[in-house]
């Protein structure tokens, strides 16, 4: 068996070191023509870790990572909701880690030559089309490196290319328009010193004015400085998705303003703002669940497949989880030959696309930060106790329906 995975991101590079696990052939095809440390910083929540740690890359990846130790959230007056420990602490079995994601990407594309090769991983290679017959699919590539097209043969095309997925395209060619928050995301690492016990990731504000921030490396360097990574959102006044790019560097004079109170006894979040090097913007969007993936030898997993709200620390976890099921039940086929590769993506399908929906459709509810919005309704000019606002049953609540729609809930991974 031969499969066609096309893109190179967390996702794509994940499933290519799973299928080789498992004795399946693949090949990688990615439309830049250089993988480069791009972005900001993401969270691996421990049903990631915990696949990480099955191929082999845990130890790697958590010496370049901050080991979270807690999550903490707060009102706009710095005021607590809700605290919990994370992952080690928290019972799992495997840490949550706080990683640059452009780092963790580097380091998957390398475990990817170090195992199936170099050869496998095809740079400056855009996706145009495909073709399928019952017996595999023929892709057509735009070679970005000499300006030719190419066509690839194989049993299996998998899409991983990511929120603006052609592969996705070329299944929903109409139809398909991005769902705008009505709220702006602008993201920045800057060099500060180390908050509370510095291994701890918070949020403050509410739905329409929040601020979240977390370390990513566990010693400070020269200076007793470290990197923290922050993101600020906003409610905007735009009825449509704003004409910008996607990845659009900003003044902090955009938006600073609306945080310039938040300085606490514990963090001093305009000093945050005014350290950044360059701050990106991104309009907060995601997509309406799809009816379906899977097209024949065809499928689609992670943002391609599902783009979700960055809430919850989740989008590169389930892209991970969607990568371990493909290759479970592609090796079903490889090994036992007692059903096809349609039936194979079919139940890849099954399996995920109704949790990953439920997961859309719970962050366009705030997910677990329903309970700054909870506060905040409540109690606006704040408390003199969570408890008066909101419940401790109520807060126990909406942290555990989550852990469990999203799959880490702690009993889930022992």
């Amino acid at each position: 068996m031969k499969v066609i995975i096309v893109g190179a991101g967390i996702g794509g590079l994940t499933l290519a070191l799973m299928l080789h696990k498992r004795g399946i052939e693949c090949d990688i095809y990615e439309s830049v023509r250089e993988l480069k440390p791009l972005g900001v910083g993401i969270n691996l929540l421990p049903h990631a870790a915990n696949e990480m740690r099955q191929l082999d890359l845990l130890d790697t990846l958590s010496a370049r990572s901050v080991l979270t130790s807690a999550l903490h959230y707060y009102n706009k007056h710095g005021q607590t909701i809700w605290e919990e420990p994370r992952g080690i602490a928290a019972g799992y079995p495997v840490p949550q880690l706080s990683i640059h994601r452009g780092e963790l990407q580097l380091l998957l594309a390398q475990a990817v030559r170090e195992r199936l090769g170099a050869n496998r991983l095809h740079l400056g290679m855009a996706f145009e089309s495909l073709q399928q017959d019952s017996h595999g699919v023929t892709a057509m590539f735009n070679n970005r490196n000499n300006g030719g097209c190419e066509q690839v043969r194989a049993d299996v095309l998998v899409g991983a290319d990511g929120i603006h997925s052609a592969v996705r395209k070329a299944f929903y060619p109409t139809g398909d328009e991005f769902q705008f928050s009505g709220r702006i995301l602008w993201r920045a690492i800057t060099y500060a010193e180390p908050y509370l016990d510095g291994k701890t990731m918070f949020m403050a504000g509410y739905q329409d004015q929040k601020f979240v921030a977390y370390p990513l490396a566990a010693t400070p360097q020269a200076g007793g400085k470290t990197p923290i990574n922050w993101i600020a959102e906003l409610k905007v006044d735009a009825d449509d998705l704003p004409a910008t790019d996607w990845n659009r560097i900003v003044d902090k004079s955009v938006f600073a303003d609306r945080f310039k109170t938040w300085n606490w006894s514990w963090i001093d979040i305009p000093a945050l703002i005014d350290g950044a090097e360059a701050i990106y913007e991104f309009p907060l969007v995601d997509k309406n669940p799809l009816p379906r993936w899977s097209f024949g030898h065809a499928t689609l997993i992670g943002d391609a497949a599902h783009p979700l709200y960055p809430i919850g620390s989740n989008g590169s976890a389930q892209a991970i989880l969607d990568a371990r099921r493909i290759a479970e039940s592609l090796q079903e086929v490889s090994e036992k030959g007692q059903k096809s590769i349609t039936l194979a993506l079919k139940e890849y399908e099954a399996d995920r696309l109704p949790t990953t929906t439920g997961i859309i459709l719970r962050n366009r509810l705030n997910g677990p930060e329903q309970v700054m919005q909870l506060a905040h309704e409540r109690a606006p000019n704040g408390f003199a106790h969570i408890h008066d606002a909101v419940s401790e049953q109520e807060l126990q609540e909406v942290s555990l329906r989550y852990k469990r729609l999203a799959g880490f809930d702690p009993s889930m991974l022992k």
